[in-house]
């Protein structure tokens, strides 16, 4: 079940007990294209709008992440074109999906918001920076790289390995995919499932087969591509991932950090492509500070 709601603005009263557990999923047309959202925190401020992984929907985000941040924030969590709820059909590349990712800002009457881009999110977080600038504030880019910096087109093969080992032990993929096998990670891969069940009534629809493999061919697409002239950032920008990540390698993330001027750049122990889910702890709070700063 969903609710409309024309538009919003920063004018709106806080939604003090409204959890990812109890978020409404609110619908807003972009174009005649139908996207589902969820707002979360206090509707002050300039505005964290998340921007999600391959084949994540709604449900995806991390609860103890997206509680935390809304705890001080305003958050916006979206479905983009054609995942979980919204309509249309997922492009092929990144580039669309950031124009669909700004058409959806500016249809919910914002002018300036932070941006948190996870993995596939950070691409599309990279493409409306340099886009749009006037539009971003400060950017979050966790678990991802720059555009044409290798092994990323190797993502297909990655993905299908962890989806084969998942199915003969009858474990999500984000097990082999988000954390290490070590027993560290496998208690931070079982915890991060279990929270991401908590959620129990008006769950968002599943990513489709279309939306999966258009993804995909957006991924490998961006790991060939020619690079982004990431210098022409000048927001602040923090960069995150875990030590060991074998879907975006972690030194695609230093690269990115050493790429754009004003970056910080955070890489946790232990940890894999999920390294902020697992270090909820210590990221909640380093991205509150980050957007407190003037």
């Amino acid at each position: 079940m969903t609710t409309t709601e024309p538009r919003n603005t920063t004018s709106q009263p806080a939604a003090a007990t409204t959890t990812s557990r109890t978020a409404p999923t609110r619908i807003i047309d972009v174009g005649g294209t139908p996207f589902a959202y969820r707002e979360l925190g206090p509707r002050t401020g300039v505005p964290l709008v998340f921007l999600h992984h391959f084949t994540a929907v709604l449900d995806d985000w991390d609860p103890r992440v997206i509680d935390g941040i809304a705890s001080k924030r305003h958050v916006i969590a979206f479905d983009n074109r054609g995942v979980g709820a919204s309509g249309g059909s997922v492009p092929h590349t990144i580039d669309p999906m950031a124009a669909d990712a700004v058409a959806f800002i500016r249809a919910l009457g914002y002018d300036q918001v932070d941006l948190l881009g996870f993995s596939l999110g950070g691409g599309v977080a990279q493409v409306i920076t340099l886009e749009h600038p006037e539009l971003v504030r400060r950017v979050i880019l966790a678990g991802t790289g720059p555009r044409g910096g290798g092994g990323i087109e190797k993502m297909p093969l990655i993905a299908a390995n962890a989806y084969t080992r998942a199915a003969l032990t009858l474990r999500d993929p984000r097990h082999f995919l988000f954390f290490n096998r070590s027993a560290t990670g496998k208690r931070a891969a079982t915890d991060y499932m279990a929270r991401l069940k908590e959620r129990t009534a008006e769950r968002d629809k599943r990513i489709s087969m279309q939306a999966r493999l258009a993804q995909l061919k957006a991924i490998r697409e961006a790991g060939l591509g020619t690079p982004h002239d990431l210098s022409k950032i000048t927001q602040p920008v923090f960069v995150a991932n875990g030590d060991n990540d074998v879907m975006v390698a972690s030194s695609h993330s230093a690269d990115l950090a050493a790429r754009i001027p004003n970056a910080k750049l955070t890489i946790y122990p232990d940890s894999g492509h999920g390294g902020v889910f697992q270090y909820h702890r210590e990221f909640v709070p380093a991205v509150l500070e980050f957007l407190e700063r003037s």
